[in-house]
């Protein structure tokens, strides 16, 4: 008989152990309710935010852009080297809808520019060409016409005598285009030119 109560009564004893360590301030156990202005520890693995003044990410290196014709933006940085003068106030950049020709304008600002680079200020340097589009169409659809916008200049400056290595051809789509009514849309399908750093 004595073995019969010997189990129930060696459990009731952990139990009570383990309670009375509850009531104590043990590692993974507490009752103890922590006051608004104390902050717990955060657990390992795990971020904590805080109100500090946490200054942002650097931006993006892109060039201010300064020069506009049609379907081009050239950057600050390449227009003051070349002496590339603005066009006037009411150009704004634009290739057709779902096009990649270059307008007359566009290919009398890569000729200057052509210059730049094989022969003037810019002699040497690299540049990055940035097809964009509109937001309208399929996003795959969109990549691919900024960099046939993209190889389209690219091409024109090769076949004006800019070696092929000083430039790298990329495609922003609509990732950045903001448009929301035909002349936003015009405004985003263009090539960004700057200045390779």
């Amino acid at each position: 008989m004595a073995h019969r109560f010997a189990l129930p009564a060696a459990l009731s004893a952990f139990a009570l152990v383990s309670l009375a360590l509850v009531g104590c301030d043990a590692p993974g156990f507490t009752s103890k309710a922590k006051s608004p202005n104390q902050q717990a520890a955060a657990p390992a693995g795990k971020a904590t935010t805080t109100s500090a003044n946490v200054p942002p990410r650097a931006a993006p290196t892109s060039q201010a852009p300064a020069v506009f014709t049609p379907g081009l933006s050239v950057s600050d940085v390449i227009a003051q080297a070349c002496g590339i003068k603005p066009r006037g106030k009411d150009v704004t950049p634009s290739f057709e809808y779902d096009s990649a020709a270059l307008a007359e304008d566009d290919r009398e600002m890569l000729a200057e520019i052509a210059k730049c680079l094989s022969e003037g200020a810019l002699k040497g340097k690299n540049v990055v060409l940035v097809g964009r589009t509109d937001a309208r169409g399929e996003p795959e659809y969109n990549l691919t016409l900024g960099e046939s916008r993209a190889d389209a200049v690219h091409r024109y400056l090769v076949d004006l005598g800019v070696g092929r290595g000083q430039m790298r051809a990329t495609s922003r789509g609509e990732i950045d285009a903001s448009g929301t009514d035909e002349d936003g849309w015009a405004h985003d399908r263009r090539v960004d030119i700057e200045l390779a750093l």
